[in-house]
């Protein structure tokens, strides 16, 4: 592999590692560790814009880049909402909604790329306003995000504090968050369902 051209698609590997450590040391139930843990999954969300930001710039967009980037998302964000589920700090159908979620979409984007299409980008498959606007409008991608990855510290978080009652506040400002970003999660495979017909569509 050409490193020098592939550090985005690099950056999208690593990322997935870096969470899977930060996942690791929330089941070592030492303070120190769950201080790390948060550090080190702060740092994976911003892996995830790093990697973007460097395809952009050094020209590395590619279809590879694009499913080692949403196939990165998916792994980091089902392994925290399956952590946390274990935890006992969220719901079960948390998860369960995500994995399904992401195996729908994920599944139709599948053939939109056998098509040349991809999920976000100038070949995107929606050609809907309303549906570019909830998948792929900055504004949809960075509160999905922020909602998320919030959750996700503020959940971490809520193990920190060594008074009760901060502990509650936090993890009730972090469920609040986990409920949003599931909605998100949810309404942005809409479009993806919806405008899914003309991919198998014989005439083409």
């Amino acid at each position: 592999m050409d490193i020098k051209n592939n550090t985005a698609n690099i950056v999208s590997i690593s990322r997935v590692f870096v969470a899977f450590v930060a996942i690791w040391l929330l089941f070592t139930h030492s303070l120190t560790a769950y201080v790390i843990s948060l550090v080190l999954t702060i740092i994976a969300f911003i892996m995830d814009g790093v990697d973007g930001y460097i395809a952009r710039k050094y020209n590395q967009s590619s279809e590879l880049g694009s499913v080692l980037d949403i196939m990165g998302d998916r792994i980091v964000e089902a392994s925290y909402w399956i952590v946390f589920a274990v935890l006992g700090m969220l719901p079960a159908w948390f998860p369960i909604v995500c994995i399904t979620r992401a195996f729908v979409t994920d599944s139709i984007r599948s053939v939109a790329l056998s098509k040349g299409m991809t999920a976000f980008g100038e070949k995107s498959m929606q050609s809907t306003a309303w549906g570019k606007f909830i998948c792929s409008s900055k504004f949809m991608r960075i509160s999905y995000a922020v909602a998320k990855v919030a959750a996700f510290v503020l959940l971490i978080a809520a193990l920190l504090p060594p008074y009760v009652e901060i502990r509650r506040v936090v993890y009730f400002i972090a469920v609040i968050l986990a409920y949003i970003a599931i909605i998100f999660c949810v309404v942005r495979a809409i479009p993806v369902v919806w405008e899914s017909g003309k991919l198998f569509d014989k005439k083409d």
